[in-house]
């Protein structure tokens, strides 16, 4: 029998891990739709549950003609945008520390967000409208993106280990992202007063300007698949990193498809949201502390968990000193700390 077809049939899922996938997922599933209701009644105006359907069957019906009506299609868009966001960075980072092999990556790593955060700023800072800096956020992004594919082409092209020249790819993310970082700081020391609030909002993490959009949506759903198709064969380079290419995985192809699906779902998230921090990190974690490293199950779990845990982050922001708004990015943070460090110290206990 090949090798590579021995390794298939010890990968294969068995019908117990089946059925505890379908129940984890369902969980989870569940909570993501109770974070959403949760987000539409939850407010300086409350909603109880009988008036939020009442809302719902008025907005199928026409255009909202209730103050219920028109607060839950307000709440409920950035709902589903805030899930978007929290699913697309949870599921960059799994991408990222698959792809990097290493526990501390997350989707700003490599300083992709650096280039979304100068393009965007570089926008605000001369004046340009909300749909002109997601537009700019997105072409920085994705620029410095290129510019790492292509200084780190060789690491992406080795086959004979999944690892290949990671700490290399990390290191040239590393610098990237620090030279952006000195552009941002040399835009915020220039910037004039009256934008200067603006310009730290986007980059801590805001929803408050979010509008409801498909591309994220798109972009979230196309990855999930191709991160779902190639889980099997993420598994294997995980497990066997020296010998993955004899087991029949090309992980050259592997290597770039992970980095460009990651460098996409960053680019959309921080072009709709601005930088949030810890969501990528702390939520893979937290899935595969519960539920093992497996990624054909980490992967959709981690999507799941994210969105929930940012829905419900964005909630606490503008309500808990309502009618004032907080950053989601400094209640992901405030949150994210204290969870990782449990994490950590359940692990060094295990």
């Amino acid at each position: 029998m090949p090798l590579a077809s021995a390794a298939g049939i010890r990968l294969a899922r068995p019908p117990a891990a089946s059925g505890r996938a379908l129940v984890v997922l369902s969980g989870l599933l569940a909570v993501s739709v109770a974070s959403i209701l949760a987000a539409c009644v939850v407010g300086s105006i409350s909603l109880s549950y009988g008036e939020l359907f009442n809302a719902l069957a008025d907005i199928l019906r026409s255009k909202p003609s209730t103050l219920a009506a028109t607060l839950l299609e307000l709440r409920l868009g950035r709902a589903l945008s805030g899930f978007s966001v929290g699913a697309t960075l949870a599921l960059a980072g799994v991408l990222m520390q698959a792809l990097l092999r290493n526990p501390l990556a997350e989707p700003y790593v490599l300083g992709i967000s650096g280039g979304a955060s100068v393009g965007a700023l570089a926008t605000i800072l001369f004046l340009g409208t909300a749909w002109m800096i997601d537009a700019a956020a997105f072409a920085g992004a994705m620029a410095v993106a290129m510019l790492l594919f292509g200084l780190a082409y060789r690491d992406f092209r080795g086959s004979g280990s999944s690892e290949g020249n990671a700490p290399l790819l990390l290191l040239t993310g590393v610098i990237i992202a620090a030279g952006c970082g000195a552009l941002v700081s040399l835009m915020l020391s220039i910037a004039p007063d009256s934008r200067m609030r603006g310009m730290v909002f986007w980059m801590i993490g805001d929803l408050s300007t979010t509008q409801p959009r498909y591309l994220p949506w798109v972009i979230l759903l196309a990855v999930l698949a191709f991160a779902m198709k190639a889980a099997r064969s993420i598994n294997v380079a995980a497990m066997h990193a020296d010998n993955a290419s004899t087991l029949g995985i090309k992980v050259g192809s592997l290597r770039q498809g992970m980095f460009f699906c990651s460098a996409l779902l960053t680019a959309s998230a921080v072009s709709s949201a601005g930088s949030i921090g810890f969501v990528g990190l702390i939520m893979p974690h937290a899935c595969r502390f519960a539920w093992g490293p497996d990624h054909r199950l980490l992967i959709p779990a981690s999507a799941l968990a994210g969105g929930s845990f940012l829905v419900l982050a964005d909630t606490v922001a503008r309500s808990v000193v309502a009618p004032q708004q907080l950053p989601v990015g400094v209640i992901t943070a405030i949150i994210g700390v204290p969870v990782f460090l449990l994490q950590l110290h359940q692990l060094r206990r295990r």
